[in-house]
């Protein structure tokens, strides 16, 4: 049966999201663990994400990595596995582990995770009300560094930064006729934190889903996205907090906004020609170092 729209952009986040993420873990050590847990019986994206990690074997020369995929109700995950584990080099080492997502501080201590770059998918129960509890995201920021993607009831925006993940945003999937999802990331990487958005608009446009923001604005992402609302989201910011670099403005967009850093970029471009906003130095390339301030009279 056809997967709904949400869970086929998930699936596809996740793995666009390990494709930019592995070669990265390589560069850092020469261990690393992938750890995807599922409470729910969708584990289609742990088949997509083994795949992704075949395709890559090649770029990931040295590097010992562990795959741990926790799941309580799919019995034919092994041997769906199987075919894509026997590809794999001797370096990369799978583990099927019976249980949800809240025996995952346990699988990582067993995978001696501790201490090296960590990349953990969590995939909590559809029916509970908000993210997995304080252990097993504690146990998801303890890589060295550590990266989280979370599909809960709710966002967890609140949660992740208080087990110290210092950049984290939320979306939602939304599909036409159908559920909506809520995602959130959380990164200690502005470029991880790029890389996230990049990932979701392309999922977003492959299943043909909208991405909510906080705010519940939904948008969508095939064509030329409408950036008049983030354009009033930097000016509020401005307004809020005074003078900012491109560098600030960028990532308030990407952790206050569905919007990717090239939208920001765009749009202060834009916001620059219209007078709205000045910029200091006033020539040259508009870099990250660049300081945006509002200008006299502009609207907030």
């Amino acid at each position: 049966m056809p997967s709904d729209p949400t869970t086929t952009a998930l699936r596809e986040l996740l793995v666009r999201q390990l494709e930019s993420w592995l070669p990265a873990a390589r560069q850092r050590s020469r261990r690393a663990t992938v750890a995807l847990a599922y409470a729910r019986r969708d584990v289609d994206s742990a088949e997509a994400a083994l795949r992704l990690v075949a395709g890559q074997a090649d770029r990931l020369s040295g590097l010992r990595l562990t795959v741990l995929v926790l799941a309580d109700a799919a019995a034919d995950l092994p041997a769906r596995l199987g075919p894509i584990e026997a590809g794999l080099p001797a370096d990369v080492a799978v583990h099927v582990v019976p249980g949800d997502p809240s025996r995952l501080p346990v699988a990582l201590k067993a995978a001696g995770a501790a201490g090296a770059p960590l990349f953990s998918f969590l995939d909590a129960d559809a029916g509970t009300a908000g993210a997995p509890d304080a252990a097993v995201l504690r146990a998801a920021a303890g890589g060295r560094p550590a990266e989280v993607l979370l599909r809960a009831g709710r966002a967890a925006r609140v949660e992740l930064d208080a087990v110290g993940f210092p950049l984290v945003t939320q979306v939602k999937l939304a599909a036409a006729d159908g559920p909506t999802e809520s995602i959130t990331f959380g990164t200690g990487s502005d470029r991880s934190l790029e890389a996230f958005k990049e990932a979701l608009w392309t999922a977003a446009d492959v299943a043909g889903v909208r991405l909510g923001d906080p705010g519940g604005r939904l948008h969508d992402v095939a064509g030329d996205p409408d950036l008049d609302p983030l354009g009033r989201e930097l000016l509020a910011e401005l307004a809020r907090t005074g003078p900012r670099t491109v560098t600030e403005l960028r990532r308030h967009a990407l952790l206050a906004t569905v919007h990717r850093s090239s939208d920001a970029q765009r749009v202060l471009t834009d916001l620059l020609a219209a007078g709205v906003v000045t910029r200091d130095p006033a020539q040259g390339r508009l870099g990250g170092d660049v300081t945006i301030s509002s200008s006299a009279g502009a609207p907030a």
